[in-house]
């Protein structure tokens, strides 16, 4: 198995009533909002960073009928990996078979791999960029989301290379505000403004 025993880190969902969404969620689970903004919002319970991310598609797309490119649901299920190496590892093992990924991306507290089955289901496999899941809660509160929501794409081919010669993952997980908007990213930044 390429990602071996993956559990579950959070859900992703597309929301129009995003305030009853938060509301619920706090009721159901204790949930706690860790970063906010016009269009996303994590939250999270127990020791995790976040658990829950919800998209307000009143911002993101308000023009989108639920029918549309953005029905409200769940818009992917993440999983967490337990180091970059097995990340890695994992991804070379699948593009070997023909499966790769459709987005690479460092959030700046954790590096994904995304993935979309045959049936287009999203799927997001992580690992978390720092020792702690506070210190990811940090990353949050820090303010750094609210210059770049997303985080920037990276080449999974150019981190395998960099690893295998020593270079050490806190170093690859630095991220550069130099580097190239991704176009998720772009529209998010935008709208977040």
């Amino acid at each position: 198995m390429p990602f071996p025993t993956p559990e579950l880190a959070h859900v992703v969902y597309r929301t129009k009533r995003l305030q009853e969404m938060l509301d619920w969620y706090a009721h159901v689970f204790g949930g706690e909002i860790v970063y906010r903004n016009d269009a996303l919002v994590f939250v999270t319970y127990g020791e995790a960073h976040h658990r829950f991310a919800f998209a307000d598609l009143n911002v993101i797309a308000p023009e989108a009928s639920d029918a549309e490119h953005n029905p409200v649901g769940v818009d992917h299920v993440a999983y967490d990996v337990p180091d970059l190496a097995t990340l890695l590892a994992s991804y070379r093992e699948l593009k070997d078979k023909g499966i790769e990924p459709y987005w690479c991306v460092n959030h700046g507290m954790s590096a994904s791999l995304y993935y979309a089955d045959p049936d287009g289901n999203q799927m997001e496999f992580s690992v978390d960029c720092f020792g702690s899941a506070q210190e990811c809660i940090d990353y949050f509160r820090s303010g750094v989301l609210n210059r770049n929501p997303v985080g920037v794409e990276f080449d999974p081919e150019e981190w395998l290379v960099e690893l295998e010669l020593g270079v050490k993952p806190e170093e690859l997980f630095r991220i550069d505000d130099t580097a190239p908007v991704s176009p998720i990213r772009g529209r998010l930044e935008r709208i977040a403004g």
